[in-house]
């Protein structure tokens, strides 16, 4: 039996080419939801993996900080260290002795401060020790506290802000499209 309008020896195939067209509209709307979730995951493994970098680097910042050796280590030693662990990341020092403010670097940037544990929010003048021995003593300037070297086997704590910048659209509107990461590392100097 011949279809109408279908020449002789063929058939029409409806029916193939509707799954196809319905197959490419589902795709059509679950390829978003899909993408979110892919590149939601990225950005929270970014975040995973900056703030374990982070954690590393307050560490051996801290480490550096705290070492005894023929010459004692100053702020750059510990930035040397920080920087060399922060994979590529600018990290620069506001006020190296602290005080360690709320306010967030710039962008995919870290700040790193070196001072007493437990360091203030606001500039001191006469602060506890809170620099590496290897640092002279210096007033306090602008917003930026005085630094006073450990001696006498004190504590210092290092701490790294870092301003991670997101890149999925839904993820940054949840978190105002950043997370500050903040590590910090306390040290009994050997000095």
């Amino acid at each position: 039996m011949q279809q109408e309008g279908v020449p002789r020896g063929r058939t029409q195939s409806f029916p193939a080419l509707s799954q196809r067209s319905q197959a490419l509209i589902e795709f059509a709307l679950v390829s978003p939801v899909l993408l979110l979730l892919l590149f939601g995951i990225v950005d929270i493994g970014r975040a995973i993996f900056y703030l374990d970098t982070i954690n590393h680097a307050a560490r051996e910042g801290a480490r550096t900080a705290a070492r005894a050796s023929n010459q004692l280590p100053t702020n750059s030693d510990v930035l040397t260290t920080v920087s060399t662990q922060m994979l590529g990341a600018p990290v620069s020092e506001p006020c190296p002795q602290g005080p360690v403010t709320a306010a967030a670097p710039p962008d995919n940037t870290a700040w790193l401060y070196v001072t007493e544990p437990g360091p203030p929010a606001t500039p001191e003048a006469t602060p506890p020790p809170n620099a590496p021995g290897g640092e002279y003593p210096a007033p306090a300037s602008g917003s930026c506290s005085a630094v006073n070297p450990a001696v006498g086997n004190r504590q210092l704590q290092v701490t790294v802000r870092f301003n991670l910048v997101l890149i999925t659209p839904i993820v940054a509107q949840a978190t105002a499209g950043r997370i500050v990461i903040t590590a910090a590392a306390v040290y009994r100097t050997e000095y």
